[in-house]
């Protein structure tokens, strides 16, 4: 699994309860599942489909089975989904914690902070420029916690949220 993979950000937190509730009741392949997700989200790839499945299983909203994908019943609730978000995707907790300042922050400084967490294989693909994909996985965690009121954007930069 390669760590970059993480969605876009959608305009609300609804889009996830739909995507959670696309993810079958039961147990379905990968294949199957990307599939629902495409046909009852739109999304336009497999690839994204693929991403936001990952992502499901990283909030603890889907689960693989020996027998395949399969659909939680946690419920999607902005608490649990900041908790899960927060814990269980990778990067999150570094880059709220490089927001622990009274200036705002830009992703360039936030990804700066965060570059020596990047895994030491990830470095390596020559397919890419993996400063480029981390950047963006920054952005995207960054556009994450604006979303899940972890963060603000504040003077062009990003800000820890008050809790």
């Amino acid at each position: 699994m390669r760590f970059k993979l993480l969605p876009d950000p959608p305009e609300s937190l609804d889009r996830v309860a739909d995507a959670q509730r696309a993810v079958p009741l039961v147990p379905g392949s990968e294949d199957d599942c990307c599939a629902r997700l495409m046909r009852r989200l739109d999304f336009p790839t497999r690839d994204v489909a693929r991403t936001w499945l990952t992502f499901l299983r990283a909030l603890e909203l889907a689960s693989e089975t020996s027998s395949g994908f399969v659909r939680e019943s946690t419920e999607p609730t902005p608490d649990h989904l900041r908790t899960a978000f927060r814990e269980r995707v990778y990067g999150a907790r570094e880059v709220l914690a490089s927001l622990d300042t009274d200036e705002p922050r830009s992703i360039e400084t936030v990804f700066d902070e965060f570059e020596d967490r990047v895994p030491v294989w990830e470095t390596h693909r020559a397919a890419e420029d993996w400063r480029d994909v981390w950047r963006e996985r920054v952005e995207r965690i960054l556009g994450w916690a604006v979303l899940l009121d972890l963060t603000a954007e504040r003077d062009g930069g990003y800000v820890r949220a008050q809790e």
